[in-house]
């Protein structure tokens, strides 16, 4: 949701009504007409052609034969830079990827961006169940996830507090915790224990599991590293997930550095 308030003086409105009209479409994956766009974005017919015809040309969306127009594959280009820079230097993907082999569990990375929760990085492994909404991209359940919750640790509790006011509190499954309070008794609770955990909060039959990798001053530095697994294994192993996770956070703290030190 765009804040009115923070409209910047010399924004360029052309560039605003081609990014909304790339949203709209890529809203439907249907396919819209230009009609339908231009009464979705609120702009004539005659400016949304201009702006669908720019789009085309630059390959952002792509016109099928019953003229309505879908997202074009420069969409997925973007998102393989985005992933690829967040995910940080080559070995960091090397790093999660050796953990998702070495446990069986699908890894990620996850941080602060824009003062939102957001997954940066994942690596699957054989035996965790699959999850679309854990793939990179912003996090809706901060609060129903240990990649969410280690993250939610870092802050003061006046952060956290307007976290979930700006974000909610939405109830995932029966046992999503739903209150600021018992999410912050949660909190405690994992800070004691050296790990951030849920089960079943996010996902029926899921448990996740995270650690602190990096620990900054600057909110968007923080690097958080979670892994997901089927709930009755972590009721067994929560002792060996953490020590796992715990030797898998060293080894990413060591790609970072050493990716840093290479571009110095």
């Amino acid at each position: 949701m765009r804040d009115p308030l923070a409209e910047p003086s010399d924004l360029i409105r052309s560039v605003s009504r081609a990014l909304r009209v790339l949203e709209s479409v890529g809203r439907a994956p249907r396919g819209l007409t230009v009609k339908q766009i231009a009464r979705r974005c609120e702009l004539t017919v005659a400016t949304t052609y201009h702006l669908v015809r720019t789009l085309a040309y630059e390959g952002y969306v792509i016109r099928r034969e019953d003229g309505t127009y879908i997202v074009g594959l420069e969409i997925a280009d973007r998102y393989r830079e985005l992933v690829s820079a967040f995910r940080g230097p080559p070995a960091v993907g090397e790093a999660l990827r050796r953990a998702a082999l070495d446990s069986g569990y699908t890894h990620y990375l996850g941080r602060f961006v824009g003062g939102r929760i957001a997954v940066t990085a994942s690596a699957e492994g054989a035996r965790s169940p699959f999850v679309d909404d854990m793939s990179p991209g912003f996090d809706e359940g901060g609060h129903a996830t240990a990649l969410g919750k280690a993250l939610l640790a870092t802050l003061t509790p006046d952060q956290r507090a307007r976290y979930l006011r700006d974000y909610g509190m939405r109830q995932f499954t029966p046992a999503t915790l739903t209150t600021p309070e018992a999410l912050e008794a949660d909190l405690a609770a994992g800070e004691r224990r050296g790990m951030q955990l849920e089960m079943g909060q996010f996902r029926q039959g899921l448990a996740c599991a995270s650690v602190l990798v990096i620990a900054d001053r600057d909110i968007e530095r923080r690097l958080v590293l979670a892994c997901a697994l089927p709930a009755a294994e972590m009721l067994t192993s929560a002792r060996v997930v953490r020590a796992k996770l715990t030797a898998a956070a060293r080894n990413v703290t060591e790609a970072l550095s050493a990716g840093e030190s290479a571009t110095a």
